[in-house]
C-alpha cells in the first residue's frame, strides 16, 4: 500500500471563454499528502483552490497531469471507477454542512454507510462512535435544525469519515463559524484525523488554523509552493 494517500503530478486546468479570454487556473500543480498528514491549502479567493480540491476529489478532470489516490492512478478512468474511488477512499467537507434536514444527526452519518452495503446496526454504532470522538454523541437523535452551527459541522466531519476513507478534503470547513466555534470544530477535525490516521487537505483563509496543521502549501500563479 502506498504511503501517500494523494499524489498530484503536473496538474493543469484552464477554462476556455474564447481564446482571448482563456483562463489558466492550474499550471502544473504538484502535491503529495501522506497518510496521517494534515496539510493546509492557502490561496486568495479566485486562485483555484476549489478547482484543485475538485480535481483531487475526482469531481473534475484536469486538462493534463496525473491524479493518484492510495497509489492508484485514476487519471482518465471511467466515471464508475472514479465514483467507486470517491465512495471508498475520499471524504468531503464543505463550508456549509449540507446535512439532510429530514434525518437525525446519526442518520446523516448512517446513510453513506448503508449505500456502501454496511448493515444498519453496524452503521449506527460507527455513527455514534464518531460523534463521541468530536463531542456530539448526545445530539445523535436531533435533526440538523436543532443543532448549533458548530455541532452541524462536526456531524458533517463524521459523515465524511463514515466509510473510513484514507483522504479527507475540506473546503473552508470553518468559514461560516465565529472564532471560538471555529477553534472547537478545528480541534474536532484534528482529533478525527489523528485517531483514524487519515490524510487531510484543508483549504482555509485562517492562517492561525493553517499554522497548527502539519504543513502549509500555497497556491500561487497556478502552482503549489
Amino acid at each position: 500500500m502506498s504511503d501517500a494517500a494523494l499524489v498530484l503530478t503536473g496538474i493543469k486546468k484552464h477554462y476556455n471563454q474564447g481564446k482571448p479570454n482563456e483562463i489558466k487556473v492550474l499550471r502544473g500543480a504538484e502535491l503529495s499528502v501522506k497518510r496521517g498528514e494534515v496539510v493546509a491549502l492557502v490561496a486568495p479567493s479566485g486562485a483555484g483552490k476549489s478547482t484543485l480540491l475538485h480535481i483531487a476529489g475526482l469531481l473534475d478532470t484536469p486538462d493534463a497531469g496525473q491524479v493518484k489516490i492510495a497509489g492508484e492512478d485514476l487519471t482518465g478512468r471511467s466515471d464508475r471507477a472514479r465514483t467507486n474511488a470517491r465512495r471508498s477512499e475520499i471524504g468531503f467537507v464543505y463550508q456549509f454542512h449540507h446535512l439532510l434536514p429530514e434525518f437525525t444527526a446519526a442518520e446523516n452519518i448512517v446513510l453513506p454507510q448503508l449505500a456502501a452495503g454496511v448493515p444498519n446496526a453496524q452503521a449506527h454504532a460507527r455513527a455514534v462512535d464518531l460523534m463521541g470522538k468530536v463531542g456530539v454523541a448526545d445530539r445523535a437523535e436531533h435533526r440538523p435544525g436543532a443543532l448549533s452551527g458548530g455541532e452541524q459541522q462536526r456531524v458533517a466531519f463524521c459523515r465524511a469519515l463514515a466509510n473510513a476513507p484514507g483522504l479527507l478534503l475540506a473546503d473552508e470547513p470553518t468559514g461560516n463559524l465565529d472564532p471560538a466555534t471555529s477553534d472547537q470544530v478545528f480541534e474536532a477535525l484534528m482529533t478525527l484525523a489523528r485517531e483514524t490516521g487519515l490524510a487531510a487537505l484543508i483549504a482555509t483563509h485562517n492562517l492561525e488554523l493553517a499554522a497548527r496543521m502539519d504543513r502549509t502549501v500555497r497556491l500561487e500563479g497556478g502552482v503549489l509552493v
